[in-house]
């Protein structure tokens, strides 16, 4: 008796569950949200100043969740991105560092808060990979280590930043755009490349989708995944300059519940908790609706709690889309 023969899923069904149908959802999604932001704020919502106001807004948690795309894809995941950011904001902005940085140049404070993010990112790794602690219990451990560690070089104050030359290439505009954004698009496209164009990116995926099988075809798993937490601490710390140079100061507050604004980017952005596929784009449209929405509360004075509720329905929806389109061994990046 001949077996039956599986029916292929149809045209529609093929093209929602590809990268080209999932980033078409983002689009969508993100058009509808600019439309019911110029109905409801015509005055002010349109205007190229609200428009580069929510770039801005976007552009730092867009930086983290680039290196958490990474780390995601991979199928492990970071919760320590935000209190590393305040880490390294406050490591650049002590008296030392500041003096260090007048005497040869501003920056020095960009180079100290890089490296004390890929250093916190280097520790995740070694932890995880070779320690073979879980990842969500090692990122927490290092969330509340950096956090306290954040407080006690700062003392629980403010350390405002004193060097002009640092402010003012911060606040930068090339051609009428902020710095920030700049700096925001460079990390995207380097992370585009990273995760499409090289050897890097295509491990990334096959350790998310079968750690394994990616073991057996000779990928070095622990030292991959190592450098993949070293990626994530190294944007948490591209994220500390950024704020440091939107705030002019460093605080152990910076960076609070940004690794959940992060991760919620991610997921809406279709990549798959469970690792193994995402994309890059995805992110950046994940970053940009959630940054649009907030910016449509703000123009129509909206409770900030009904926009908490609804972003926490955006993102269930975005989980009940993956389950639901989810092919078993798509592996699209």
């Amino acid at each position: 008796m001949t077996g039956a023969t599986e029916t292929p899923p149809p045209p529609w069904r093929r093209l929602l569950s590809g990268s080209v149908g999932r980033n078409l959802g983002l689009v969508l999604a993100l058009l509808l949200l600019v439309v019911v932001g110029a109905v409801t704020a015509p005055d002010t919502f349109t205007s190229l100043d609200n428009m580069l106001t929510i770039l801005r807004q976007a552009s730092i948690i867009g930086v983290i969740s680039i290196g958490m795309t990474l780390v995601i894809i991979s199928g492990g995941i970071d919760l320590s991105v935000g209190a590393i950011m305040g880490l390294a904001s406050v490591v650049a902005t002590i008296a030392a560092v500041q003096d260090l940085a007048d005497q040869l140049h501003w920056s020095v404070m960009i180079v100290i808060a890089l490296a004390v993010g890929a250093g916190a990112g280097l520790v995740n790794g070694i932890v995880i990979a070779y320690g073979k602690v879980v990842a969500f219990m090692a990122t927490l451990a290092m969330l509340v280590a950096a956090r306290g560690l954040a407080e006690i070089l700062a003392e629980r104050r403010t350390l405002v930043v004193e060097e002009r030359g640092f402010i003012t290439f911060m606040n930068t505009d090339i051609l009428g755009v902020d710095m920030l954004i700049w700096i925001f698009a460079v990390v995207a496209a380097l992370g585009w490349v990273l995760l499409n164009r090289t050897t890097f990116g295509r491990r990334t995926v096959a350790i998310g989708g079968n750690r394994e099988a990616a073991r057996l075809a000779g990928i070095d798993v622990k030292r991959h995944t190592m450098w993949l937490y070293v990626i994530s601490g190294l944007t948490a710390g591209i994220a500390a300059v950024m704020i440091l140079g939107r705030t002019t100061a460093g605080t152990s507050t910076h960076g609070l519940l940004y690794e959940l604004d992060a991760i919620a980017a991610v997921v809406v952005g279709g990549t798959l908790l469970v690792g193994g596929r995402g994309t890059i784009t995805g992110t950046v449209f994940g970053v940009l609706i959630f940054a649009t929405l907030t910016n449509v509360f703000v123009q129509n004075n909206l409770n900030s709690s009904v926009q908490a509720v609804v972003k926490g329905v955006i993102i269930v929806v975005a989980v009940l889309l993956q389950q639901r389109f989810a092919r078993p061994s798509g592996r699209a990046t």
